[in-house]
């Protein structure tokens, strides 16, 4: 009995404790099962979260390269605009300065060398396509006055001509430049220059060619320039930017001559080759040829951001002797000072001028528009004095577009019972142009010009010009 007894109870304690068993295990498969779960979702959050790093790495490594190459672009780009700014640059001052300046440096690594010496080369190649008219008489055709202006050769008096167009690649020049090594306590250097103006050759009918001439030949040696160049009296540098082979004659010093000059720094000192031209009593041009005293010439340099200014005079011995003209031997002084300059108008425009007056100065001022002086009755020399200058103001429209807009006036106190009144009084000029460089080397331009002359009688004469030129410098 007891036997059965305990096998009953144990077999109800196990029929109660089954369903509670039974509920222990499927909370405990669930928590099993929940716990694979967040661990699963834990890896793959975790697997997520290494690709987000992954991606992230790469967009940034991607945006680092991006960051360079752009950098790099904008370095290129910025290469390149310095390149072309500089190349304009250079383009600009040459073709300013391509008729007007020399310079004996050459750039480091340009040229050649043969054995000690360095050579380049350079100039440029100009087409002027000119037609003009005069309101006081016909110029001769083939004449080197069609080709620029010519103050002193303006017509007065005669009928009006019609429109003469003429072409012609004259102004068109060579340049060669040496510098050889002679240590490193001196420096020596050279420069040739030609070209094909005011020369005889041939003829508009057939060939057009033309003789080529030296215009510069000249040797420097430290602080020594000797041989044939601008005048030291003449500022090159203040000229304007204009399509004329001047631009503003009446009113510039415009001379070439054999020299001597010392430069030290700013101050320049020159001996220059002298030339006396007589006025005689019919009116006429003399060159006696027989001077005994160079020209001497002082010139001060000041340069700045603001641009640059010049002070240059000059002392000349006027002479005649016995076999020339009236049997005289005479001398007289002449004198003169002229003050030129280039100032900066905002960043990228200019003003150009020139002012000179001086007893004595003829053949300086505007090609020798009056001459130095005139003969008196007993045969001594009597000084002409002159006043002259110019204003030119350079507009920069943009990267490849400029104007210039200029004018020049001279003056003659001309002894008028010595000279004759058949003799130029005053001359003047204005010129407005438009140029295009449409690459660096390259300049094309148009160009309008007046130009007036008054002889002392007041008989005037005009010319009225419109100029086309192409001109590539290399």
């Amino acid at each position: 009995m007891a036997r059965a007894f305990r096998a009953a109870l144990l077999g109800a304690s196990m029929l109660v404790a089954s369903p509670a068993l039974a509920q222990a295990q499927s909370v405990e498969e669930r928590l099993d099962r929940l716990e694979r779960m967040v661990e699963g979702l834990i890896t793959r959050l975790d697997a997520e979260a290494g690709a987000k790093a992954e991606q992230a790495q790469a967009i940034a490594a991607v945006r680092a390269e991006t960051g360079a190459i752009r950098a790099e672009q904008q370095a290129l780009r910025a290469e390149a605009d310095a390149t072309e700014a500089t190349t304009r640059t250079l383009a600009t001052k040459q073709a300013e300065m391509s008729d007007k300046l020399i310079d004996f440096a050459i750039p480091q690594g340009e040229g050649f060398k043969m054995g000690k010496t360095r050579v380049t080369y350079g100039g440029y190649v100009k087409l002027d396509a000119v037609s003009q008219r005069t309101s006081g008489g016909q110029l001769a055709g083939n004449s080197i006055l069609r080709d620029f202006l010519f103050p002193s050769s303006i017509p007065v008096g005669g009928r009006a001509s019609g429109f003469d167009t003429d072409f012609s690649a004259r102004q068109t020049r060579f340049l060669f430049k040496t510098e050889t090594d002679v240590g490193t306590d001196h420096k020596l250097s050279s420069l040739i220059e030609l070209d094909f103006n005011v020369t005889d050759g041939g003829n508009e009918r057939v060939t057009n060619s033309f003789t080529p001439r030296i215009r510069h030949a000249l040797i420097n040696y430290d602080n020594w320039t000797f041989g044939q160049g601008w005048s030291t009296f003449q500022n090159v540098t203040a000229l304007p930017d204009s399509l004329d082979f001047i631009g503003v004659t009446p009113g510039t010093v415009f001379d070439r001559q054999p020299l001597i000059r010392y430069t030290r720094g700013r101050l320049q000192i020159a001996l220059e080759q002298p030339e006396t031209v007589v006025t005689a009593q019919n009116g006429a041009q003399v060159t006696p040829g027989d001077d005994q005293v160079p020209d001497i010439i002082g010139r001060y340099n000041w340069s700045g951001d603001w641009g640059t200014f010049t002070a240059a005079g000059i002392v000349r011995q006027l002479h005649v002797s016995t076999d020339d003209l009236m049997g005289v031997d005479d001398a007289a002084w002449g004198y003169g000072i002229s003050l030129s300059g280039k100032l900066k108008v905002g960043k990228k425009d200019d003003l150009r001028f020139m002012a000179t007056a001086g007893d004595g100065l003829g053949r300086y001022i505007g090609l020798n528009i009056v001459n130095d002086a005139a003969i008196r009755m007993d045969g001594t020399l009597d000084p002409i004095f002159t006043y002259s200058g110019f204003a030119a103001y350079r507009h920069v429209w943009s990267d490849r577009w400029r104007s210039n807009l200029g004018g020049a006036y001279f003056k003659a106190d001309n002894p008028v019972r010595l000279t004759t009144s058949q003799v130029t009084d005053e001359s003047w000029n204005a010129f407005a142009n438009l140029i295009w460089n449409p690459v660096g080397p390259l300049n094309v331009g148009v160009e309008v010009m007046y130009a007036s002359r008054t002889l002392e009688d007041g008989r005037s004469g005009n010319l009225q010009r419109v100029q086309f030129s192409t001109q590539y410098n290399f």
